[in-house]
């Protein structure tokens, strides 16, 4: 696969669900919150982060990068170069975009909860999957019933 790097919405939204996507299966099998999913949320925070304060991705701040990154090639933290007033918006914005990426993480897995299981039973015996092993389980159950995917949720280009 070519490396890519330029990355739409699209694609940012689907990694955030990713991301998002083991606290969520913790709230649909099990109903708890575990520290498991720990390192995805502090991932899935700096990736709704830097498309809100970075690329200009939010309805709320429209067109503008309220965040730098000062030495990309050394640590790669980025400074806030906006009031604190933005930097609240920016905050709201980021926990926003989290909440509605957990919903829908939430919503595709309770719709496709047989596959889950079934996903899971397998994970259960072999502790690994390959992508296409899972494909053939996702193509499987979309031949059977009507699944809802990624592009269920996909949404028009923020302007």
């Amino acid at each position: 696969e070519e490396e890519k790097y330029l990355h739409t919405y699209d694609e940012l939204l689907t990694e955030l669900r990713t991301l998002v996507g083991g606290r969520a299966a913790e709230q649909v099998v099990f109903k708890v919150k575990t520290t498991g999913a720990a390192n995805d949320i502090q991932r899935a925070t700096a990736l709704a982060r830097n498309m809100i304060a970075q690329y200009g991705m939010s309805e709320e701040l429209g067109l503008m990068a309220a965040a730098s990154v000062q030495n990309q090639y050394l640590d790669g933290q980025a400074h806030m170069d906006c009031s604190q007033e933005t930097s609240a918006k920016v905050d709201a914005a980021v926990q926003k975009l989290l909440n509605e990426s957990f919903s829908d993480a939430v919503k595709l897995l309770t719709e496709n909860r047989a596959l889950l299981d079934e996903i899971s039973e397998y994970l259960l015996v072999k502790e690994t999957i390959t992508g296409d092993e899972l494909m053939a389980f996702v193509n499987a159950a979309g031949d059977s019933e009507e699944t809802a995917t990624d592009e269920d949720f996909a949404e028009e280009p923020k302007e």
